[in-house]
């Protein structure tokens, strides 16, 4: 089995935010595979069993603030009898151009809180993971990250999240590998534009 977890912020007031991303591209699976989240507070998460794809995949959002969310992956993974190499982490990039993915079968945290924790839990940089570029403005990353997309960036990143959904199939189904050929290249023109 796999394991895909999302990364955001619990509340309606990061609904849809840029930091939120990762919770988008959880919901887009769900929503392909007609399952639908439930919360489990053994877990600190939200998640559901998705049986007919692979193996068998889980998908997940950690209920806690960003950076806690490594307690949440680390009891998933040891419940589930899943080591790091099972696992997906989908989560916003500000350094990344609007749009843009980036899969990794490993590294440091790059700054991001939420993946540090899940490194810290985990104990290693060694898992794959999945960035959203969500582009960066001037002013303050905190208050840009903790921000809705702007109108004229909505179908950019509802697009991107959409193609993110895709190369987490690609993981599932085939390797890290595969999947970061496939995705890690700038998409198309007419994409941006689906």
């Amino acid at each position: 089995m796999k394991l895909i977890v999302g990364l955001g912020n619990p509340g309606r007031d990061y609904e849809h935010t840029r930091h939120n991303v990762g919770f988008q591209v959880v919901e887009e699976l769900a929503e392909r595979h007609r399952v639908t989240l439930k919360n489990y507070a053994k877990w600190k998460a939200r998640a559901v069993k998705v049986p007919d794809v692979g193996d068998g995949v889980l998908l997940a959002e950690p209920t806690t603030f960003m950076n806690l969310s490594g307690w949440a992956v680390r009891e998933l993974m040891s419940f589930h009898k899943l080591g790091p190499a099972d696992l997906l982490v989908v989560y916003d990039d500000a350094d990344l151009p609007l749009g843009r993915l980036r899969l990794r079968a490993s590294g440091s945290a790059g700054g991001h809180n939420g993946l540090k924790s899940i490194i810290q839990e985990l104990g290693t940089t060694e898992l794959p993971r999945l960035r959203v570029g969500v582009g960066r403005q001037g002013g303050e990353l905190r208050s840009h990250v903790l921000g809705r997309f702007d109108a004229d960036e909505r179908p950019q990143i509802d697009a991107a999240v959409k193609r993110a959904a895709d190369a987490a199939e690609v993981f599932v189904k085939e390797n890290i590998l595969a999947a970061m050929n496939q995705y890690n290249a700038a998409p198309a023109a007419d994409d941006d534009q689906a």
